[in-house]
C-alpha cells in the first residue's frame, strides 16, 4: 500500500452524541496527528459549536459535500444512517471507521480492535472498518493476550451492562427511577419497584433501579438475544477463530458507565495463574488489579473515565486444569466505543507520510 503525504482530514460523524463527546475529548487528549476536523451531525445540530484540540468547531450538516474531501471519517450513528452514508463517504475517498453494528458481520468489512488484530486494518475492500459492539470490547483486549500465549478454546461470559449502553435514555431512565425509590423501603416486597416505577421503564423491559435485568438486545433464534450473539460472532472474528465455542448471558445493571463481565476460559493446553498473570501484567491496553484479600479488584465505580480494560479476580477453574476464571471491567464510552474507534482512526492515519 503506497503511504500518502500530509496530515490526514478527520471527519467526526455524530459529533453531538455521547460517544462522540467522548470522541472529541478523546482526539484532544491524543498526539495532534489529523489536519482539518469536520464536526457531522445530523441537521437539527447544524450551527452548534463544540471544542476540539482547544478550538470551536461549528457543526455542519451530513451530506455530500461535508463528506467531499474527508481521508478518515468516523461514524457514530445508528445503523441505519450507518448504511446509508459509510458507502457514500468511502465512495468519496475516505477510509470509513464505523461503530454502528451495520457491518460487523460483513465479510469485506474488517472488525478491529488495534491490540489484538491491527493487521486487519490494511485490508478493507469496503473501504469501510467496524469497530465491536462495546461489551465485547469490555473483554476482548485481555482474551487476545491469553489466546495469543494459550491458544483459547471456548468461552462462557456473562455481563453485567451498564444503562448507558442503551444511549441517553438508559442513563436518565435509571436516574428517574433511583429518585422514585431513593429513601423508600422499595425492593423488600414482590412488585413493590415495577409499582413505584409503573411504565416509566425506557428502554428496558423491567426496573432497572434496585434490580439486574437478565436482558439486553433484540430476541434473537432460540431464546437467545441479539446482543449474546453479537459478543459469540465478534468475538469469533476478531480473535480468527471461526468454530470457538461461546455462550454468553447478558445482564443490565443500575450503573450508569462501565461494563463487567465474568469470563470462563478454556485453552487448548494447560494454564497456570502465574504465566496468566504476567501476560495480563504487560498486555498493552490492560490493567491488572488482583487482590481480593486487600479488596483489590476491578468495579465500575471505579473503571469509568479510564481507557484501559481491567482485570482481576483471576484463578484456575477448580475442576478444568486448562480453564481460567476471570472478572473484567471496562468504560464502555471510551474503550468500549470511542477509544477503540479512534485507535482505528490513528492506525489509518499512519498510512501518510509527513510531508
Amino acid at each position: 500500500m503506497t503511504a500518502r503525504t500530509g496530515r490526514p482530514t478527520l471527519a467526526v460523524v455524530g459529533a453531538t452524541g455521547a460517544v462522540g463527546s467522548v470522541m472529541l475529548q478523546i482526539l484532544s487528549q491524543h498526539a495532534d496527528i489529523w489536519g482539518e476536523i469536520r464536526l457531522i451531525a445530523s441537521p437539527r445540530s447544524t450551527g452548534r459549536k463544540l471544542t476540539v484540540r482547544g478550538e470551536e468547531v461549528e457543526v455542519v450538516a451530513l451530506d455530500e459535500a461535508a463528506l467531499s474531501g474527508v481521508d478518515v471519517a468516523m461514524f457514530d450513528v445508528p445503523d441505519e444512517v450507518a448504511r446509508q452514508w459509510a458507502p457514500v463517504a468511502a465512495a468519496h475517498g475516505a477510509v470509513v471507521v464505523d461503530n454502528s453494528g451495520a457491518f460487523r458481520m460483513d465479510p469485506d468489512v474488517p472488525l478491529v480492535v488495534p491490540e489484538v488484530n491491527p493487521h486487519a486494518a490494511r485490508v478493507r475492500p469496503r473501504g469501510i472498518i467496524a469497530n465491536p459492539h462495546c461489551t465485547t470490547l469490555s473483554m476482548i483486549v485481555p482474551l487476545g493476550a491469553l489466546h495469543a500465549e494459550f491458544g483459547l478454546s471456548e468461552l462462557v461470559v456473562s455481563s453485567y451492562q451498564a444503562v448507558s449502553g442503551a444511549g441517553r435514555a438508559g442513563i436518565d431512565t435509571l436516574r428517574q427511577q433511583l429518585s422514585l425509590v431513593a429513601g423508600t423501603e422499595l425492593g423488600t416486597s414482590p412488585g413493590d419497584v415495577r409499582r413505584a416505577v409503573g411504565d416509566n421503564t425506557g428502554p428496558f423491559p423491567e426496573p432497572v433501579a434496585l434490580n439486574v435485568v437478565p436482558w439486553t438486545g433484540t430476541p434473537d433464534e432460540d431464546g437467545w438475544s441479539s446482543e449474546e450473539m453479537k459478543i459469540r460472532h465478534e468475538s469469533r472474528k476478531v480473535l480468527g477463530l471461526p468454530r470457538l465455542r461461546v455462550a454468553v448471558t447478558c445482564v443490565r445493571v443500575p450503573v450508569v458507565t462501565a461494563h463487567s463481565l465474568t469470563v470462563h476460559a478454556r485453552f487448548e493446553d494447560d494454564v497456570t495463574v502465574d504465566r496468566a498473570r504476567d501476560i495480563l501484567a504487560t498486555a498493552p491496553g490492560v490493567v491488572l488489579f488482583d487482590d481480593p484479600a486487600a479488596g483489590e479488584f476491578p468495579t465500575p465505580a471505579d473503571v469509568v473515565g479510564t481507557d484501559p480494560t481491567w482485570v482481576g479476580r483471576v484463578r484456575r477453574s477448580l475442576d478444568d486444569p486448562t480453564a481460567l476464571e476471570l472478572f473484567v471491567c471496562g468504560d464502555n464510552l471510551r474503550k468500549g466505543s470511542a477509544l477503540n474507534t479512534a485507535q482505528i482512526a490513528e492506525l489509518v492515519a499512519s498510512e501518510w507520510e509527513a510531508p
